[in-house]
């Protein structure tokens, strides 16, 4: 015989059935009885696995019983139904030979005394359904043949394989998805025609690849605020090249990270023009242009965070972003002695004068009365960032900080003018909850003060983080974090306060108050370092869909020799709870300090958004 192969053969989902199942119910309702039964289901063993499950999955005496009590004719109309699917799902299977049998209270379907049997059936009793497959021998494929312009083409299927429903058509897409990436973007391979034999199976695919295609003309659909001419900048697409699938993905994946942007989508023509090449219609949507957030965050040493924030997505109509944002800090914090605040500002420019390079201006307005230091600042500053490859992102700025410091009771002030220079690295898959990938940053910032209390000083650090998918899904993840810095040989009290390197925090070793780690003031209070070493070794397990629990070691060291690895090191261990939403986990960390020292407490924990690293 010959059939289509298609998706027959692949279990669906039960209430694909509803309506055929519906149809038999009413030629098989004239002259029923209106009583309902309960039924039970045994589907007999095969032998075979994958062949018992897909039978489960297909049945849909299975599927609905659950919904309860049913009338004997729709009883019967799903047997009937299920005949039919059982069949379908041996020939998935490659079980071209298999039969099928159903019998209900042990009468078989063709029976005509079923009918009378149910109408007859004990109040309460539930009726017995019994599920019988006969799959036979597994069919082999005999002769595979190509029809149309396929010439070259291989299909990845071999002559005596398993006629198995699901690589038979994985290979007729996969045909297609490898045309279409040589450039028939027109491309269609037809669900194959098997010619069913005596235990083998003969396809035929009709194959219409059609002409190798270059991009013909961009059309940019769906704007209302942002400037089209901006999206062709951005537009990694371009007209005359080649079709691409994998280049239309890289395209819109890449314009989806525009902020201004909701949803982006590249539709290729149906047809080719005139000119022999294929249109290609970017199809967007807008995001909202105004915004406004707030965000709170928690730590036993840093206290309570509010922070409210507006933004404009698309200020001039080219996708800059403004974002102005202002927060109270340090609200009943043990490292400080009152709560400070921060006022900022921040233009992002993105492509400014080339695709991938984006200019910064900002401006921060910030007062902390810490215990390592009192701070009152105000910073501003510019930066241009270029991104050099996909994962590789370079940039260079200038900076300039006025500001009074109070440390040890005594108060100095400083302006200082730094231009730090930046090397990002980045294949993590997320930004809030990575599962995967590496996370790397260098940053040298040559800095001057000009002010009375005048240096000259150079700082350098190097930082990473590394994620490893244990179980795959992310639901077990081995997390890894270190960072190491210094100063060089600059005496700490020649620097400014905020500069130098402090320890303790969920930023480098939790369990110590923030800042607590390094050198001391003649008072006790932290005098900050010129060399920082920490790492972090963190496990996240995932429970069910909404839950995780973590534990971690946090250790590292703060040195006023300008050398890692010479202070004394800390260090803090911890366990932590999640619970998953859809913006990312809400985190709850507790940790304790293995070696306490002065100005340590007995334990922090630590509460926000997102993981710590």
């Amino acid at each position: 015989m010959t059939v289509p192969f298609h998706l027959r053969g692949v279990v669906r989902k039960a209430r694909l059935c509803l309506l055929p199942a519906g149809l038999l119910l009413l030629l098989w309702h004239d002259g029923q009885a209106a009583d309902t039964v309960i039924y039970n289901v045994t589907i007999h063993d095969t032998g075979e696995k994958a062949l018992d499950d897909a039978a489960k999955e297909s049945a849909t005496l299975v599927q609905l019983r659950e919904q309860g009590e049913v009338s004997p004719a729709l009883l019967i109309a799903r047997a009937r139904t299920d005949a039919e699917r059982l069949v379908q799902a041996m020939h998935s299977l490659g079980h071209y030979g298999g039969t099928t049998q159903i019998k209900i209270a042990g009468h078989a379907l063709e029976d005509v005394e079923l009918s009378t049997a149910l109408e007859a059936w004990p109040e309460g009793k539930a009726v017995p359904v019994d599920l019988t497959l006969q799959p036979g021998p597994v069919f082999k494929l005999r002769h595979i043949t190509l029809q149309g312009d396929a010439a070259g083409q291989r299909l990845g299927l071999t002559e005596g394989d398993d006629a198995v429903a699901s690589q038979v058509l994985a290979a007729g897409s996969a045909l297609q998805s490898a045309l279409l990436a040589s450039g028939h973007a027109l491309a269609r391979v037809e669900p194959p025609v098997a010619d069913v034999g005596d235990g083998t199976v003969d396809l035929t695919f009709a194959v219409n690849a059609g002409p190798q295609v270059n991009i013909g003309r961009i059309d940019v659909t769906g704007l209302a605020n942002l400037q089209a001419e901006y999206v062709r900048k951005r537009l990694t697409l371009e007209s005359g090249t080649p079709f691409s699938p994998a280049a239309l993905d890289a395209a819109r994946a890449d314009l989806a990270k525009v902020p201004a942007l909701a949803s982006v989508r590249l539709v290729p023509g149906r047809a080719v023009d005139p000119d022999g090449t294929l249109p290609v219609e970017v199809a967007l949507t807008e995001r909202k242009r105004r915004a406004v957030s707030l965000s709170a965050a928690f730590s036993t040493d840093q206290g309570g965070n509010t922070t409210v924030a507006w933004t404009n997505r698309n200020l001039l109509g080219r996708a800059e972003v403004l974002n102005l944002s202002a927060g109270i800090d340090q609200i009943a914090a043990s490292a400080a002695r009152q709560p400070g605040y921060k006022i900022a500002s921040l233009l992002t420019l993105p492509d400014w004068r080339r695709r991938g390079q984006s200019l910064d201006f900002s401006a921060l307005a910030i007062r902390e009365t810490l215990e390592a230091y009192d701070r009152t600042a105000v910073v501003i500053g510019t930066t241009l960032r270029r991104r050099l490859a996909p994962q590789w992102t370079a940039s260079v700025g200038v900076t300039g900080e006025q500001a009074y410091f109070v440390q040890d009771k005594i108060g100095r002030s400083y302006s200082l003018l730094q231009a730090p220079l930046g090397l990002h690295y980045d294949t993590s898959n997320s930004l809030i909850e990575p599962t995967s990938g590496i996370r790397a940053d260098a940053l040298l910032t040559p800095s001057e003060s000009l002010s009375r209390h005048s240096a000259s000083f150079l700082i350098a650090q190097v930082s990473g983080a590394g994620y490893v998918d244990l179980e795959g899904a992310g639901r077990g993840v081995l997390a890894l974090r270190g960072v190491i810095g210094t100063v060089g040989s600059v005496k700490p009290a020649d620097i400014p306060p905020d500069q130098r390197f402090y320890g303790g925090g969920s930023g480098t070793i939790r369990g110590y108050r923030y800042q607590s780690v390094g050198p001391s003031l003649s008072n006790g209070k932290p005098q900050g370092g010129t060399a920082l070493s920490a790492g972090t070794v963190e496990f996240r397990q995932r429970i069910g869909e909404s839950y995780g629990v973590a534990g971690f070691v946090d250790a590292g060291q703060v040195a006023n020799n300008g050398l890692p690895f010479t202070g004394k090191f800390r260090t803090g261990v911890g366990i932590g709870g999640r619970y998953y939403t859809s913006i990312g986990p809400i985190r709850a960390d507790f940790a304790i300090p293995l070696i306490h020292q002065h100005g340590s407490d007995s334990f922090e924990a630590y509460i926000g958004l997102g993981e710590a690293f």
